[in-house]
């Protein structure tokens, strides 16, 4: 079974293929931007639950990159020891830890913060509330990211993902329906990611990889398509190591959700470009997750919703193989 085995992306070993996919907790209780008892917790359950990589949640770069006030980030020092102890706590279960690194731009949602965005047009109906980013703005975007490398770094995190998807930053520059710029950052879509990813290589080591989540579709006409992300990935070969393929979430428009909605996206960048593909998207059973390996629509799969229902679903999936030998011995008496 696929999902039960090994699984390396280049250096970094993990012990099975399944992923938690990295979700947004709220949990900051002072707003600024610490992990706290909850985060180690939460983090440290599915890492005893036996999942090979937990992706952290959606951590801002600045202070007006976090998506809401109660967000963590990696913006200053004091942000490093607490998520050390987590990545700690996780190491000693066995399970390998990565932490998503984001600017949310325009959809930002901080208290008393300037927010900015790559174009100065309407956020769907949403009264415009930021500035369309100078150069100078862009800059320093880009050198808070390979700071907030170096400290996750610090931190013993084993990857990285940059999150380009669901409307935030990175996708808003990216995707034609945000980015109406008439300089070299809108001639060229694509290279406010390839400046940022490259300085984030000055200071991240080259044997951990680094994850790029993107949205592979903005669902909507003259919007962001699975064909523009091929291209790039073709062209751009060595930019990271592996893609988490998800879609959506720049503007308000009607998807067709079901069960692995996404996974033909995750396919068809796997098949064209020959990247390492996470497929998510509501795999919330057994049987979709171990299909989703079988059937090669991804080489990871991650699992989002159906792990906050249960930290221990690897080691339900486990018993029902018959791999008694994947159950922690202090939960084996749970599993006879």
């Amino acid at each position: 079974m696929k999902l039960l085995e090994n699984y390396s992306i280049n250096d970094l070993k993990l012990k099975n293929r399944i992923v938690m996919a990295p979700m947004c907790m709220y949990q900051v209780y002072n707003k600024d931007g610490v992990a706290t008892s909850f985060h180690k917790s939460h983090y440290v359950a599915r890492a005893i639950g036996q999942v090979g990589l937990i992706i952290v949640e959606a951590t801002g770069v600045m202070n007006n990159g976090r998506i809401t006030d109660h967000c963590l980030g990696l913006y200053n020092d004091k942000q490093i020891e607490p998520l050390k102890e987590i990545v700690d706590a996780v190491h000693c279960q066995g399970s390998k830890i990565a932490i998503q690194l984001n600017h949310a731009g325009r959809k930002s949602e901080t208290t008393n913060l300037r927010h900015i965005g790559p174009s100065a047009i309407k956020f769907n109906k949403n009264e415009f509330n930021y500035d369309e980013m100078t150069k100078q703005d862009i800059n320093e975007v880009i050198e808070s990211f390979k700071d907030a490398a170096q400290r996750a770094n610090h931190a013993g995190f084993d990857a990285l993902e940059i999150h380009g998807a669901h409307g935030y930053l990175i996708h808003q520059f990216i995707s034609p329906l945000s980015n109406h710029r008439s300089d070299e950052y809108g001639q060229d879509r694509f290279l406010f990611l390839k400046q940022l990813i490259s300085e984030i290589k000055t200071v991240w080591p080259n044997e951990k990889p680094i994850l790029l989540r993107i949205s592979a579709t903005d669902y909507i006409e003259n919007g962001l398509s699975v064909d523009d992300w091929v291209n790039f990935l073709n062209e751009n070969k060595n930019l990271v190591d592996c893609i988490h393929v998800s879609s959506g979430g720049l503007v308000s428009t009607k998807i067709n959700v079901y069960p692995g909605y996404q996974l033909p996206l995750s396919k068809e960048i796997k098949n064209k470009t020959d990247y390492i593909t996470i497929g998510v998207g509501l795999i919330n059973d057994h049987e979709l997750l171990q299909a989703s390996l079988e059937l090669d629509h991804c080489d990871l799969v991650a699992s989002g919703r159906e792990l906050l229902r249960n930290p221990n679903l690897l080691l339900d999936i486990a018993k029902k193989a018959n791999r008694d030998d994947l159950i922690p011995f202090a939960y084996k008496r749970a599993y006879k």
